[in-house]
């Protein structure tokens, strides 16, 4: 089974200067009428050329490469199905995972940190999140409720929770939705009540250098499924990103802003049924395994690039 997150990209560019050093030299012997002894110069040592200091990388996000947010790490829960759509403010996410759960539907968890935006729809938790949201450090969490047994593993979890059925700050609904999918969450409002922390590094090492790409095998259409959810993204070169695919379709944001990445990365992790979270309809849902290890594909500038995942401990 698949999981699968994408990520900002972004460019680091280093310069470094060089010091020259010269040297002088001793003018001719002076000579009188009357002999008399030469005298020799003393020679002048070589300056010893002083150091080129190595320059000091400039500060970068750990989650997307580009400038460092003073801002905290929040993750949200937000609907993946049809009657969610369009989202809001999606695209802001810096990093957004979709995951399986009941009924072979999907769901994503959307990490924010650049900016802090307001969202739609926010929907429940999982009893996965906790593991999923804490390579993350003990980050802000925003859902809107959750069945008994997820909710008790959240709670038992060092992470930082907002959750609306709970009466936590930050909620709202929205007059031109229908509930469960008008669920809004203001994220610098339940930031300012949290206090999560910054970002800290997950693994990821961001580099402008494509050159070693060019020998890997096209990767410009991704396809694969999520539980029984089709997943799709098409490479487009002339913006150099990804657009996500539903129905056929580039998928929008409440705004028409079309969802598109730079990089996509494809996780494949255990999935198995989670038989204390059932829905009303009797579908079980599943957890996600995401400490361990496993096989991961790459997917930057069209190409595809093979490789491991490893995640030793939840946190």
């Amino acid at each position: 089974m698949i999981s699968r997150s994408r990520s900002l990209a972004a460019c680091v560019a280093v310069t470094a200067a060089v010091t020259l050093a010269g040297c002088g030299g001793s003018g001719p012997a002076k000579h009188t009428s009357a002999p008399s002894p030469t005298r020799s110069s003393t020679p002048v040592p070589t300056p010893t050329p002083t150091p080129t200091p190595t320059p000091t990388p400039a500060p970068v996000n750990p989650l997307t490469g580009l400038a460092p947010s003073s801002n905290g790490v929040v993750a949200v829960k937000i609907d993946d199905t049809a009657n969610g759509r369009p989202p809001v403010n999606l695209a802001a996410a810096d990093i957004v995972f979709i995951e399986q759960v009941e009924g072979g539907l999907t769901r994503l968890m959307a990490v924010y940190n650049s900016t802090l935006p307001v969202v739609e729809p926010v929907r429940s938790t999982r009893a996965n999140d906790p593991e999923l949201a804490l390579q993350f450090g003990a980050i802000g969490y925003v859902a809107s409720g959750g069945a008994p047994n997820p909710l008790q593993v959240l709670h038992r979890s060092p992470l930082l929770t907002s959750i609306n059925d709970a009466g936590g700050p930050g909620f709202s609904r929205d007059p031109n939705r229908r509930a469960p999918y008008n669920l809004v969450a203001n994220l610098g409002q339940i930031a300012a009540a949290l206090h999560p922390p910054q970002a800290k590094s997950i693994g990821l090492v961001w580099s402008s250098d494509t050159a070693a790409l060019a020998s890997l095998p096209a990767g410009t259409q991704i396809r694969t499924i999520v539980g029984g959810t089709p997943i799709a993204f098409n490479w487009d070169p002339s913006s150099g990103r990804y657009a996500r695919l539903v129905g056929g379709v580039p998928e929008r944001q409440s705004d028409g802003t079309p969802i598109t990445t730079p990089n996509v990365i494809v996780q494949f992790c255990p999935v198995t049924p989670y038989p204390q979270d059932v829905d009303v309809m009797g579908n079980v849902s599943m957890f996600t395994q995401t400490t361990g290890s496993g096989r991961a594909v790459v997917f930057r500038d069209g190409h595809a690039i093979a490789g491991t995942w490893q995640r030793p401990a939840v946190a």
